[in-house]
């Protein structure tokens, strides 16, 4: 049955109106699609991508399973054609006004109906609105999309040119293509070609919705709550309104509401052109409820009511929701060279959170809960950014949703990374449209705190020296690559977003830093650490103005790893499906090993060496978050790459594919507190500094203790100490000699605990010397289980000091409260885990060890 939306509302202008409906109809169903050199059709999803109606029709089997994503490289060499008919109903068929609205078509696309080309689509990121008045009928409405092969239609743009366009990890090898890197060609997601965690899997298909659009008289385009100023007292606004209008109108009649009390805040009398027409409404809201991050307040959101109509009747309305603030870049110089931060309602913030890629290959298969849990998953680990990095794509509506309820600002790249990108002429201006469809659709989201141009581009410029590459090739093709550069960076992208957000900081690409300078311009991608094989003590010494990328890799967890690769043959860290999903090169798996053999012991088994691979990243990730946050206000960010994963794969990503926690999660979650103790040895010294991100001055007890690993306490230092609001100080500092008592470094641990006057404790420990130095004792855990609301909890007790306690249940995907914890001697540490197990079988598959029980 046909699904027809009215939209309507009970709120008028004035008392006497009558509100019209804007009809839309549902496009999504009765899909069908073949091969288009073949005649055999099969069931089609929409939204949906090739890859996916194939798996749904067992054409192909899991592309993520073992080696299977070797043998499905033909599909992207296709092409595909999908079709579906449908009766128009006869509300929209009385229409004046009547398009298709396709929100997404992946990637080059005609589109016919009732045998009539209407579009020819080349952009992945834009919309697509189609007139189809005249063109409808009533029933017996063919709708077929055909979609080209973008390697087909890509690879005689890349053998034309006389040089090649330097792109980043385009496996094109491993699509059977050679060198012929052909993504840049394509506004398409570039991670689809491959990238350093990810697989290639080139995707066709109508990836969003399709809906069909019908009205009278004038239609509201867009609505632009635009924040010219915001502070506690008021909030001065223009609601910019874009109304498509059939004919001219005079005493046309716009007006804002509140849309829960109805109450107006402002209305104006106006005429409409025919075509699209641009109002503007002012108004101020008195002492508005402010929209804070997470952390900081409540994430308060406006609910606005656009109406529009004339002659006592309502044509059209509009509900935008967002949240009133003031966020702001401050990007300047001062003492240290150029400062990089974000200002919230006036209020310096310092950044914490991690770098977010799509969460899968096939897009549409990304489901609701599964956007609420990623985004969740970031507000559990005391997160306030995620940054949406540009080798993905301007994510879903409903992930912004997401942050803005949840207080996550947004770091929002445009789609670009690693390569260099012929953007001039046609491609250009597709671009263009790109830009302006996605920053207007974006543009009220609250949590939107900036627009960067790219990832890493520039920097690949300067800093790996693209531009004496292409001088040597030939300085002519140097200029030409540069003026696209500058083209589509410096000049198209930041007139979009300042004529479309006025007010939103671009910032031209990530990292991006004055004379080379990272340590004290901009932000920086730091990768000495991983890929420049430095130790990761290192993060200690690195300093940044704002880190946005740094990492290190681990393997999902051996729960993980057995729903990909089952076979105990794949049970190697360098078997050939283990080194298949690991997409940063071959040396990457042998990477973690070596660093491993630097800092710990050796594992015993596959699945010790998976542990002790998360454990160690989640150190690794812990120290640097800690030195960040100890260098405030110099450095104002963190952001760790990365959140999440798009397939199963060994990665950089603190939560695998299936949403498992590893380590650095935990380790992050309580490295990203309120509140953070951090000890840390230095010049013979052990200092200890207490960090704040509340905005009222802290005072606690500070509790310093120095223990065996059976428990003994070695010697004990307590100090009441008062924390400044919103910085970070050295509480305290202590020779290291002193503090140990003459007790051998390699014997003892450093165990710190603030207590602040609400009652609130925030605790870490610290080892003097190298893990591998130490040899952990064998450590004797007992549980007890008890059931509690939405689950269990779990009292462990160990009689010795116990590293990074693992909680696992072996074939069952169980969420604990808490992992890979330290269980101090003869001290409860109570865990909540979410299961559908009965106590009984938790007790009993419930597996309990330490780092001890890995070497």
């Amino acid at each position: 049955m046909k699904k027809i939306i009215a939209f309507l509302t009970g709120l008028c202008l004035l008392p006497c109106w009558i509100q019209a409906d804007i009809l839309q109809q549902n496009l999504n169903s009765g899909w069908k699609f073949r091969q288009s050199r073949l005649t055999n059709w099969y069931p089609a999803t929409v939204p949906g991508v090739i890859h996916t109606d194939l798996l749904a029709n067992k054409i192909i089997d899991d592309p993520f399973f073992r080696l299977n994503e070797r043998g499905l490289q033909w599909i992207d060499k296709e092409d595909w054609m999908y079709e579906t008919v449908f009766d128009a109903d006869n509300a929209i068929m009385e229409k004046n006004n009547i398009q298709i609205h396709f929100f997404g078509l992946d990637t080059y696309a005609d589109v016919y109906l009732n045998g009539e080309q209407i579009l020819k689509a080349d952009n992945m990121f834009r919309e697509w609105k189609v007139d189809v008045k005249g063109k409808l009928k009533a029933s017996g409405n063919k709708l077929e999309v055909y979609f080209h092969s973008p390697i087909k239609i890509d690879i005689p743009k890349f053998d034309a040119l006389p040089y090649q366009y330097r792109t980043g990890p385009d496996q094109s090898e491993n699509g059977g293509i050679f060198d012929k890197r052909v993504s840049i060609f394509a506004r398409k997601a570039g991670y689809h070609y491959g990238w350093d965690w990810g697989p290639r899997f080139v995707t066709s298909g109508i990836w969003r919705p399709v809906i069909l659009e019908a009205w009278n008289d004038f239609h509201i385009q867009n609505v632009f709550i635009r924040q010219k100023e915001v502070d506690a007292k008021k909030a001065n606004i223009t609601a910019q309104v874009e109304i498509l209008s059939d004919n001219t109108v005079s005493n046309a009649q716009i007006a804002i509401k509140d849309a829960d009390s109805g109450k107006i805040y402002g209305t104006i009398t106006t005429s409409l052109k025919q075509g699209l027409n641009t109002l503007s409404v002012d108004f101020t809201i008195k002492n508005p409820t402010l929209w804070w991050c997470k952390g900081w307040g409540d994430q308060h959101l406006y609910s606005f009511l656009t109406e529009a109509g004339f002659q006592s009747k309502i044509i059209d309305s509009q509900k935008t929701k967002t949240g009133l603030r003031s966020l702001k870049v401050i990007n300047r110089p001062d003492k240290d060279g150029e400062a990089f931060y974000f200002e919230l309602n006036g209020i310096p913030v310092f950044a914490k959170g991690a770098n977010y890629i799509p969460q899968d290959n096939f897009l549409p298969r990304v489901t609701p809960e599964q956007y609420r849990q990623t985004v969740l998953d970031a507000v559990n680990a005391n997160m306030n950014m995620l940054r949406v990095w540009g080798g993905g794509i301007y994510e879903n509506d409903l992930f912004y949703d997401l942050c803005d309820l949840y207080g996550i600002m947004v770091w929002q790249d445009f789609m670009f990374a690693c390569s260099l990108y012929p953007s001039e002429g046609a491609f250009l201006e597709n671009i263009r449209q790109e830009a302006i469809d996605n920053v207007k659709r974006l543009r009220n989201h609250p949590s939107i705190a900036l627009w960067c141009g790219n990832n890493e581009v520039y920097y690949f410029w300067t800093l790996w020296n693209f531009d004496e590459y292409y001088r040597e090739q030939s300085p002519e093709y140097e200029k030409i690559i540069w003026k696209q550069y500058t083209d589509l960076f410096d000049k198209t992208l930041p007139e979009v977003v300042g004529e479309y957000s006025p007010g939103t900081f671009y910032l031209s690409s990530s990292p991006y830093n004055k004379n080379k300078d990272e340590d004290h311009n901009g932000d920086r991608h730091y990768w000495g650490v991983w890929h420049g094989q430095e130790p990761t003590t290192k993060y200690n010494e690195v300093r940044s103005r704002f880190f946005s990328e740094y990492g290190f890799q681990s393997f999902p967890e051996f729960e993980s790893v057995k729903i990909f690769a089952p076979e105990p043959d794949d049970w190697n860290i360098t078997s050939e499906v283990m080194m298949a999903h690991q997409r940063a090169g071959n040396y990457a798996n042998p990477r973690i090993r070596e660093y491993l053999q630097k800092e710990y012991k050796e594992p015993l088994d596959f699945q010790g060496f998976l542990y002790m691979s998360q454990v160690l990243q989640g150190d690794a990730v812990k120290i640097a978050i800690e030195a960040h946050r100890r260098d405030r206000p110099y450095c104002m960010g963190t952001l760790f790459w990365q959140h999440n994963d798009c397939w199963p794969v060994a990665s950089w990503a603190s939560r695998d594919y299936y949403g498992r926690w590893k380590a650095q999660h935990y380790f992050a979650r309580d490295a990203y507190r309120d509140m953070l103790v951090s000890p840390i040895a230095k010049d013979g010294k052990m200092d200890i500094y207490l960090i704040s991100d509340r905005l009222k001055a802290v005072s606690g007890k500070l509790d310093i203790q120095v223990a065996r690993f059976n428990g003994e306490i070695v010697n004990r230092i307590t100090q009441n100490i008062s924390v400044p609001a919103n910085t970070s100080v050295k509480s305290f500092s202590i020779e290291m000699e002193k503090l140990l008592n003459g007790t051998p470094a390699n014997e003892v641990f450093v165990y710190a605990v603030f207590t602040a006057k609400d009652g609130t404790a925030y605790t870490n420990r610290y080892f003097p010397v190298a893990q591998k130095e130490i040899d952990f004792p064998k450590a004797h855990i007992s549980k007890e289980i008890q059931t509690v609301t939405d689950g269990y909890e779990i009292t462990l007790q160990s009689d010795k000091f116990a590293r990074a306690v693992f909680l696992t249940v072996e074939g069952h995907d169980v969420f604990f409260e808490n992992n890979y914890f330290d269980l101090l001697p003869n001290q409860q540490t109570k865990v909540k885990a979410k299961t559908p197990l009965s106590k009984t079988e938790l007790e009993n598959r419930l597996k309990i060890s330490s780092f001890k029980d890995y070497y």
